[in-house]
């Protein structure tokens, strides 16, 4: 299958799956400049809420842009630095929360290996108005199977590279998110890896997502997360401020 992005595919779907966020902050926006004319606001603090009302609507867009459209993120030329070895005896998982983006590009850059993918998406768990819409508009890569985020339906020490690409942070409670990793962990061989690709809850994210940034999860946690399960490499790399990498075994 040909893998062909749309131009502003990233931001494009920002808006489109965060529109309540949008919707809800357009009509603030809008009541606040009509309060103007009934409420004696100071004027310097009637210009800082409305810069601040603006930078949060915009700045996650623009961030958006520059890590989904323009930062060649897309292109997997981080995954083809790391070198994964690509041959008829390897078996790698993609892990997605029913969002898929990346499984075709993965199989284009892994042509050999077989390549198996997992949703994990359960309605009753997760919850987040974003992940729902966003499933409606998702690729479909073949033999696609769903599974419950506790148990992996493989045998032990059977996989060589678990792909995660910003998904598991749907996974929202703690204990949920360690059972998870421990399935990877045990279903990953002894020189197996986990790739893990996150925004983090830093300061650069708060930056580009203001209370957004919540969404996501600080380094600590999935650190300590990845250690409970029983992982004891955790490396992580840069691509842009905003987005981590992670190779874990």
């Amino acid at each position: 299958m040909e893998i062909k992005r749309q131009n502003f595919q990233g931001v494009l779907n920002i808006l489109s799956f965060n529109r309540h966020f949008y919707v809800f902050g357009f009509l603030a926006l809008i009541l606040i400049i009509g309060s103007k004319l009934i409420f004696n606001w100071h004027n310097d603090l009637f210009w800082m809420v409305i810069f601040a009302f603006i930078y949060g609507l915009t700045m996650p867009l623009l961030v958006s842009a520059y890590v989904y459209d323009f930062s060649g993120f897309y292109n997997f030329d981080w995954l083809r630095k790391m070198k994964i070895e690509d041959s008829k005896d390897k078996f790698n998982l993609n892990i997605n929360a029913g969002f898929d983006e990346t499984s075709y590009i993965i199989e284009s850059i892994l042509p050999q290996s077989k390549l198996q993918v997992y949703d994990f998406y359960n309605a009753k768990q997760h919850t987040e108005p974003a992940i729902i819409r966003a499933r409606k508009v998702s690729l479909f890569y073949p033999n696609t199977q769903h599974i419950n985020s506790n148990l992996i339906p493989l045998n032990d020490s059977s996989v060589d590279n678990i792909f995660l690409l910003s998904a598991i942070h749907e996974i929202r409670r703690y204990d949920e998110k360690v059972q998870f990793l421990k399935e990877c962990r045990r279903v990953c061989k002894p020189k197996g890896n986990v790739i893990m690709v996150e925004h983090l809850r830093d300061f650069p994210n708060f930056l580009a997502f203001t209370i957004g940034f919540t969404h996501f999860f600080s380094k600590t946690t999935w650190k300590k997360a990845f250690e409970e399960a029983g992982f004891t490499s955790f490396k992580e790399s840069k691509f842009t401020p905003f987005m981590s990498i992670f190779n874990c075994n």
